[in-house]
């Protein structure tokens, strides 16, 4: 299951990291240059955080995903754009997964309940922030819209489970359904939580 939403979350956000160098009308060595540091971010500062080796350099198939990705989205970016929001849905079902696979592997190596709700959120996170800010776009974390909630509440649902002993499946799958309705939600309702008013601005 790990591994399995590993792969899941690296697949996407690569995917993510080459549309955002098709916008940009970036070259091909880009286009995989995106794809890599985006798919493989947010697990890398997971796992330097918790000092274990580095999920990608032991298993290059993880870059070898996300190279066969930037080169397929090099032909295929025009139709993939096609689709509504293409980069916000994809970005969004690369938050579901990884901020589950973050907790999972989290709670896997004996760390506490919160540490892995952190995690999970880093995880699902990270590798979109490093992807906005080469491209000198404004973060998503910026934004009003929910997205660290859908990682918070992805993340806290799976842990919340695993501490109720509910099977690994059913909590993974709930955690990433709770994610994925929240940031869906945020993308076609507009969801958000009420932004922070000084005290001034509240009389």
């Amino acid at each position: 299951m790990l591994q399995l939403l590993d792969f899941l979350g690296v697949a996407v956000f690569a995917v993510t990291g080459a549309i955002v160098a098709s916008r940009l009308r970036l070259d091909f060595l880009a286009f995989l240059f995106f794809a890599v540091f985006t798919g493989v971010g947010g697990g890398t500062l997971r796992d330097l955080v918790l000092g274990v080796p580095i999920f990608w350099v032991g298993n290059q198939l993880y870059l070898l995903v996300c190279l066969g990705i930037g080169a397929a989205m090099w032909f295929a970016a025009a139709w993939v754009e096609r689709v509504d929001r293409p980069l916000r849905w994809a970005d969004s079902v690369g938050v579901a997964s990884y901020s589950v696979m973050g907790a999972a592997k989290t709670l896997s190596l004996g760390y506490p309940p919160v540490v892995a709700v952190l995690m999970g959120v880093a995880t699902a996170t990270f590798g979109g922030i490093i992807r906005d800010t080469i491209a000198g776009q404004p973060s998503a974390l910026l934004k009003p819209e929910i997205y660290l909630t859908a990682a918070f509440a992805g993340a806290g649902v799976y842990v919340g489970l695993a501490a109720l002993s509910v099977p690994s499946w059913p909590a993974a799958l709930a955690g990433a359904a709770c994610a994925l309705l929240l940031r869906g939600g945020a993308i076609l309702k507009g969801w958000s939580l009420p932004p922070y008013a000084p005290p001034q601005d509240r009389s």
